[in-house]
């Protein structure tokens, strides 16, 4: 064995072991009860030490010769985004893993974000893990209450216990709505998952720039002043430096990494200099840009010679047919996403370098999921420069995207591109994100590198698969077994189907035989194959009435045949079409499918879930009660409300933030700003509403009081009034108010602003700098009418159909 002697940059002197890596698989431990019973004492007990033996208790070690695992999971990627598969960004990471391991070209994920997640983790299909919907849908039924249940493990948590070391990076959108605050149970956090350490965000998205970032489950906050500041780089920097220390530490002991991105899901953010190595390049528009894709896809051999591409569908504009702003902005805002996946791919490189500067690269096992689920259409035919606006039903005017170009990708914008671009990335299929009828919801593309075991180097597999693959993949190539009983509880079986078979063997029949999918009643089914699918009766972009379950119009392909789901045999093939249909509701009913529902704005409803804030009308603060997410703050949309702060001012005066929720792209914030009382209301960044006093306050006790009096309906407007000791010192109107969400990752706070700013007016975190003795928000609601309260959930749904 080879040693080297290597210092980092960290100071730390360790030996790099260099073991020659194992060319076959890891010897195999089965242990079908976890955690391992107590070790009987294996020693001798006398009356004294000398009359005694020494027995330590054996550490759990991992199955000789397994590998390390780095599992990467990027967000919104559909299969022809990546230069890996045909696509127009540069994954050249992706590209170096290919050429090492094994390109995918049939695996699929469930068509949305926490479905896939939640699948990935347990080796189960999503609703068999209580997640057919994202967590702010979960209704109560079996398949969809958000509650991953005990019985269905992650393979983090075998891993853990059968000798590995394990994290999670990024993004967490798997802890039920009600439970993401301070107040916990953390049972369904990732330290509660078999993750012994967390560095990353809870929820759909978050900024690149100032991200709502946790450490394990305590919130912090990153550096706001540090000028370069980027999360992705950041979340590989503490990957790059774990990997280190763990090698230095335990050499010996493998380790798991799960890398999930935020990237490349809303909004798109990337440095100015990345963005730039794009100009130019999108200005032919997306119908010429997928035709390019289909033809390299062909050049690579991923899509058969005969595969049809698939029309653009009517609901999308030909690119053709825009006028030249439209196309400048659109072309603009393709550049950055671009530049933000490029960007993303780029730090994974430097996780691969630094774990080949370790030598342990040749037996880490590294798969990489480009995408939990299709490209997002949800950024609307002209595209976002904040998504905020689309959650509360507030029109951008094009014009200011015209005006604001520029600004895309930066800290200012919380940006999506619009839907063609969405169509593009996902050559040569059909539909988009959210729509798990079809491959375009569906079809990811995926590699797998593995080089001491995986000797088709460059080599393509065409087997299908799906993500509930995964886990029982990783614990084959461990050499453990999935556990009967894990922490006292009895599991249920694996559904998924391990895909070591075929690292050997290219010409393998596909193991996974049949695949459900399924996802706000658009469904299919997988078998032998051939593909069921339902035609989708509303895109989703749009918003409106939708049809009955049993009206649903199906198609059939033959996918052995048909790569791209082109030609609809219904018609051809009725008995085929009968004998799915039959199997996808026996496969329903088996996996906790039922019942099917394509409502969202039923399931938006929080009175469906339990909740932290129901039944209470006042709330107190005190100060440094930051993060507290929108599900546990109080709730001040359409109703009158009230913000009663009890402050001392010391001598020389003060200012800062009493309290906020929200930020730069919607919320409202009460402060002092040079001693004088401000209340501003940003209404989703299209207007902002101040009522500000015009005095400071004098040193000594002092109770604010902000009163908003409300105009009754839906997202209209009201005055708020700013009193002081009892004084009105301050009055104006709010001409309209968030109907619907006041914020996707930004929080409550008191005494201080994490995140973004509510207003330019100040810098985060801008502490107040004298004393908050309380602060207690006051609700008087409003009745709706009853036509008011069906826009409400309806709105609520579309919010949150773009939020997933």
């Amino acid at each position: 064995m080879k040693a080297r002697v290597v210092v980092t940059a960290l100071g730390l002197l360790f030996v790099a072991c260099q073991q020659p890596a194992p060319s076959k698989a890891p010897e195999h431990s089965s242990q079908n009860v976890l955690p391992r019973p107590e070790q009987p004492f294996g020693g001798k007990i006398g009356r004294t030490v000398e009359d005694s033996v020494k027995d330590f208790p054996k550490e759990v070690i991992a199955p000789k010769g397994a590998p390390n695992v780095l599992l990467i999971l990027t967000d919104d990627v559909g299969f022809g985004a990546s230069s890996t598969f045909g696509g127009p960004i540069p994954t050249p990471t992706m590209d170096r893993l290919a050429k090492a391991g094994l390109r995918y070209t049939q695996f699929h994920t469930t068509a949305l974000c926490s479905p896939t997640r939640a699948a990935l983790l347990t080796g189960r299909n999503h609703h068999s893990v209580a997640t057919g919907v994202i967590m702010e849908l979960g209704t109560g039924f079996p398949g969809y209450n958000s509650l991953q249940p005990k019985s269905a493990g992650t393979f983090a948590e075998i891993l853990k216990q059968n000798g590995y070391s394990t994290a999670w990076y990024g993004k967490n959108h798997n802890v039920p709505d009600w439970q993401t605050s301070q107040a916990g149970p953390f049972d369904l956090w990732p330290t509660g998952l078999g993750f012994e350490y967390f560095y990353g965000f809870i929820g759909g998205d978050t900024s690149q720039w100032a991200p709502a970032l946790f450490d394990g489950i305590k919130p912090i906050e990153p550096p706001h002043d540090a000028k370069d500041y980027f999360f992705d780089k950041d979340m590989a920097d503490h990957v790059i430096d774990r990997i280190r220390m763990l090698h230095a530490v335990a050499p010996q002991k493998p380790w798991l990494q799960y890398y999930a991105p935020g990237t490349a899901h809303a909004p798109h953010h990337a440095p100015k200099e990345w963005i730039a190595k794009f100009k130019g390049k999108f200005d032919q528009g997306w119908d010429q840009q997928r035709e390019a894709t289909f033809a390299r896809q062909k050049e690579l051999g991923l899509v058969p010679a005969d595969a049809k591409l698939t029309p653009r569908p009517k609901e999308i504009g030909a690119w053709d047919a825009m006028d030249a702003d439209h196309k400048k902005v659109a072309a603009h805002m393709m550049e950055v996403y671009a530049a933000a996946l490029a960007h993303c791919d780029a730090q994974m490189g430097r996780i691969l370098d630094a774990i080949e500067e370790t030598g342990q690269l040749d037996n880490t096992l590294v798969i990489y999921i480009q995408g939990d689920n299709g490209a997002s259409a949800e950024g609307t035919p002209q595209g976002l420069l904040n998504e905020m606006s689309v959650f509360n039903g507030i029109p951008e005017d094009f014009k200011e995207l015209v005006r604001r170009m520029d600004e895309l990708g930066g800290p200012t914008t919380f940006n999506h591109y619009p839907v063609g671009w969405a169509h593009a990335m996902d050559t040569p299929f059909q539909w988009t994100k959210q729509i798990a009828s079809h491959f375009g919801g569906t079809r990811n593309g995926m590699v797998i590198s593995w080089p001491a075991r995986i000797k088709d180097k460059g080599g393509i597999r065409t087997q299908f698969s799906s993500v509930i693959d995964i886990m029982p993949t990783l614990l084959e190539a461990v050499g453990v077994s999935a556990p009967t009983s894990l922490n006292g509880v009895v599991q249920k079986p694996i559904e998924g189907t391990s895909l070591v078979y075929t690292f050997d063997d290219a010409r393998a029949p596909s193991r996974h035989t049949t695949q459900y999918f399924e996802m706000f009643a658009n469904r299919a089914i997988y078998h032998d194959g051939w593909v069921a699918a339902t035609t989708p009766p509303i895109a989703p972009w749009e918003m409106g009435k939708t049809i009955d379950i049993n009206d649903y119009v199906w198609e059939l392909y033959n996918v052995n045949e048909d790569f791209s789901e082109a030609n609809n045999l219904v018609e051809k093939e009725p008995a085929k079409l009968k004998e799915l249909q039959d199997l996808f509701w026996k496969e329903a009913a088996k996996y906790d499918v039922l019942p099917i529902d394509n409502s969202k704005v039923e399931r938006f409803d929080v009175s469906l879930r339990p909740s932290l804030t129901r039944g209470r009308d006042e709330f107190t603060f005190y100060p440094g009660m930051v993060r507290i997410p929108e599900g546990s703050a109080p709730d001040t949309k359409n109703k009158s409300w009230q913000i009663k702060a009890e402050l001392v001012i010391p001598k020389g005066g003060a200012e800062g933030i009493v309290i906020t929720h929200g930020g730069r792209f919607a919320g409202y914030g009460l402060y002092l700003l040079k001693g004088k009382p401000v209340f501003c209301y940003n209404l989703a960044g299209v207007a902002r509403y101040y009522v500000a006093g015009k005095e400071a306050l004098a040193p000594g006790a002092h109770t604010i009081v902000y009163d908003f009096k409300y105009d009754g309906g839906l997202g209209k407007g009201g005055i708020g009034t700013i009193q002081v000791d009892g004084k009105a010192v301050a009055t104006g109107r709010i001409e309209r108010t968030l109907p619907f969400r006041m914020a996707v990752d930004e929080t409550l706070d008191t005494g201080e602003d994490t995140g973004t700013p509510v207003t330019e007016d100040y810098h985060v975190p801008f502490k107040f700098t004298g004393q908050i003795k309380k602060v207690t928000i006051d609700l008087t609601p409003d009745q709706l009418s009853a036509d008011d309260g069906a826009k409400l959930k309806e709105g609520e749904a579309a919010a949150l159909s773009i939020a997933e």
